[in-house]
């Protein structure tokens, strides 16, 4: 299927072509249509799917066809951080260059003129993480009585970094007549519960499995020394097959030291966390995505906006607390139907995370036995696989007992990936 058979008009058919992207993803071909019928959607879709282009090309048609457009924001599009907001009014700029249709982002952490100054000549769609938000709103600048569509992006993530009471502040200062899209990667129950209240009769849209992880991302496992694992990455990191990484740490403090640890090695890198200004983060992106960076070392909460078709490996440099976090940033590779290829470190201490993660995939997560550290892991290697999901066919057997074999609790089976291949744009 063509993006022309999706009924896009022409001027945004001649953007989305200047991208180099032809043929939709499967979220696009599912959701477009729904959103230009003027329905609610409950999109349920990993990061790299092609999310951004689902809801925005179907929003500048229908301002487009409303010319001349009234007065006020008429769209809305909430989302938990400045990188995020940041790509998403980008990708309004490039999907909407033929419509005339204005578009702006704000966000904290930078001044608030350059944004007023925005909102006093007028935008027709407004990109914005919630404190801003609500800040602007309160200040006079910011009136939604013309809204007609609002966007809530990644939900799951507004809970995870307790936003979600900021959210519900905005949602209280919406029309009540609108169209709601409501995109989340993961469903747990107090975000189906908003959907609930934030949706009337909505389509739903689901392109894999909640909580599976994308089939053509390789994944590995290392036991290692927690004191040993800048070590370890400095090791895998002399491959010169490895063109990009993005690192995972679990708290700023540890992003850079890991930075000033392969600086010392000659690695270039730069650190990317919520104690970094702006423009700072914006640069250590920029600096990245143009290759004068082989490597970037995130927290999870900075790293989420994080949009790099060719990011070749992920490194879990520490575990995360939360286990659909794992799901959200080896996400980061493995998109726009590329390969990638996902490294975990794993130390004694976070074998209890390691165990929530590979439940919460329904894997085991293939591990590396030989490397120039693992004699010094100790016993980390007592990590218990996951026993896997049966098919309808051995469910219809019923044996006495069920039985593991020694090498799966030994932790040496191999996990089986599965989910449906996706090629993705922005």
């Amino acid at each position: 299927m063509a993006f022309k058979q999706l009924k896009i008009i022409e001027p945004i058919l001649k953007a989305v072509a200047a991208e180099g992207y032809t043929i939709p993803t499967p979220i696009q071909q599912q959701a477009i249509p729904l959103v230009l019928q003027r329905k609610d959607l409950l999109g349920c879709a990993q990061t790299g799917t092609g999310k951004t282009a689902a809801f925005a090309i179907p929003i500048l048609q229908i301002l487009h066809e409303q010319k001349p457009l009234p007065h006020g924001i008429k769209v809305l599009i909430l989302t938990p951080t400045r990188e995020l907001a940041i790509q998403i009014d980008e990708s309004f700029a490039a999907y909407g260059r033929h419509t005339g249709i204005r578009h702006s982002v704000i966000f904290g952490g930078v001044s608030q003129l350059h944004q007023t100054n925005a909102l006093k000549r007028g935008v027709d769609i407004l990109v914005a993480t919630p404190g801003r938000l609500l800040d602007l709103m309160n200040q006079g600048f910011i009136n939604l009585k013309h809204l007609q569509i609002f966007v809530l992006d990644e939900a799951d993530r507004m809970l995870d970094m307790g936003f979600i009471h900021d959210v519900k502040k905005v949602i209280a200062k919406l029309p009540a007549k609108r169209q709601t899209l409501f995109f989340s990667a993961t469903m747990p129950p107090e975000i189906q519960k908003l959907a609930n209240v934030l949706l009337t009769n909505p389509a739903k849209v689901e392109v894999t499995p909640p909580s599976t992880t994308v089939e053509k991302i390789d994944q590995s496992l290392y036991y290692v020394n927690k004191q040993e694992k800048p070590e370890l990455l400095k090791h895998l990191l002399n491959d010169t097959n490895i063109k990009s990484a993005l690192v995972f740490s679990r708290t700023k403090h540890g992003a850079n030291k890991v930075v000033k640890i392969l600086d010392k090695a000659g690695v270039q890198s730069a650190a990317i966390h919520g104690n970094k200004s702006q423009v700072a983060r914006q640069k250590a992106l920029s600096d990245f995505k143009e290759g004068k960076i082989r490597v970037l070392v995130a927290t999870d909460i900075a790293a989420r906006g994080i949009d790099i078709d060719e990011l070749t490996h992920v490194f879990n440099f520490d575990l995360p607390d939360v286990p659909e976090t794992y799901v959200h940033r080896i996400g980061r590779t493995g998109r726009a139907g590329n390969s990638g290829i996902a490294i975990s470190f794993c130390s004694g201490d976070e074998r209890t995370e390691l165990r929530d993660i590979q439940k919460l995939i329904g894997l085991t997560i293939p591990l590396v036995k030989e490397h120039p550290f693992v004699a010094n892991a100790n016993n980390n290697n007592t990590v218990q696989p996951v026993i896997q999901r049966p098919t309808q066919q051995q469910r219809s057997f019923k044996p006495k007992r069920n039985f593991q074999s020694q090498a799966a609790r030994n932790g040496n089976s191999s996990g089986r990936k599965y989910g449906p291949q996706r090629s993705g744009s922005r």
